[in-house]
């Protein structure tokens, strides 16, 4: 039985299921590494996550990426990261953020200061009418 796999260099080549690493037996050419995109659409905002690009160095993968995600939508500025050099904490790992204490009072959004400012100019207008 060969491999399935989203990747079409592994499916180009047959490599049988039960080997045990498929990306060692790619010629180096043929493995360029991945890298993860993030683009900022004005400054000022977050990146996002955008999608990956395969490419040789780092250079290239900007290249890419500004090409692949920067040419049709509005962008000012790129990240590209190896893919390999990317950390995450497990799902399995929750608990970790359950002794987290509870800070909304630092998200702005936990604030009702835009209802408490239409209030007050209610209340102007009521005094200069």
């Amino acid at each position: 039985m060969k491999i399935k796999s989203l990747d079409p260099r592994i499916n180009r080549i047959q490599i049988d299921a039960d080997t045990e690493n498929p990306q060692a037996m790619l010629h180096p050419l043929e493995n360029w590494p991945t890298y993860e995109v993030f683009h900022q659409k004005k400054r000022g905002t977050h990146h996002e996550h955008v999608g990956i690009v395969h490419a040789t160095s780092s250079e290239l993968a900007l290249a890419f990426a500004k090409e692949q995600f920067a040419r049709r939508g509005e962008t000012v500025n790129l990240w590209v990261v190896k893919s390999e050099d990317m950390m995450a904490t497990d799902y399995a790992d929750a608990d970790v953020f359950a002794t987290t204490p509870e800070k909304s009072f630092r998200d702005p959004a936990s604030y009702s200061v835009k209802d408490k400012i239409d209030q007050w100019v209610a209340k102007q207008k009521n005094h200069a009418g």
